[in-house]
């Protein structure tokens, strides 16, 4: 697989059934390893081992409605009373992080209503924190440690 901008890590994966699948430490099991899914599973070890992030409080695979229409958020952070706290997007490495991936993530947002929004690519990282007041969004350097939030 492709070499990304996130930190490497111990990474489990396995040939079932003539196809590879990588251990998703959320869901607890083995998933088909896909470019998309490698961004994922390497963004969710960035989190949990170098940003603080509470595994416990992270779900990959949301399903949520959206008028009228089932969609999948790739992974939501919860605050400790489950209200979601940050919806993050992945892409594969190849594709490019456009105006078109902000509005898919800005759309399940009207659904969430988080405070922060992540879309990576795992060579590119964006993240904002929603400006609610304002009707927008600010961008920040760095993803935060999770205590900063």
């Amino acid at each position: 697989m492709l070499l990304l901008n996130l930190p490497k890590y111990e990474v489990k994966i396995e040939i079932r059934n003539g196809k590879r699948v990588i251990f998703d430490v959320l869901r607890r099991r083995y998933v088909a390893l896909t470019p998309e899914e490698w961004v994922r599973q390497h963004f969710v070890h960035f989190l949990i081992a170098h940003k603080g992030y509470p595994l416990t409080l992270m779900a990959n695979e949301v399903f949520l409605n959206l008028n009228g229409t089932k969609k999948r958020c790739d992974t939501v952070l919860y605050k400790q009373n489950l209200t979601a706290r940050m919806i993050i997007e992945y892409k594969s490495p190849e594709i490019e992080i456009t105006q078109a991936v902000f509005n898919q993530i800005s759309n399940y947002n009207l659904v969430l209503k988080v405070d922060y929004l992540i879309v990576s690519n795992g060579i590119n990282h964006y993240c904002c924190k929603m400006d609610y007041d304002n009707q927008s969004y600010i961008f920040l350097k760095d993803v935060p440690a999770y205590n900063l939030l």
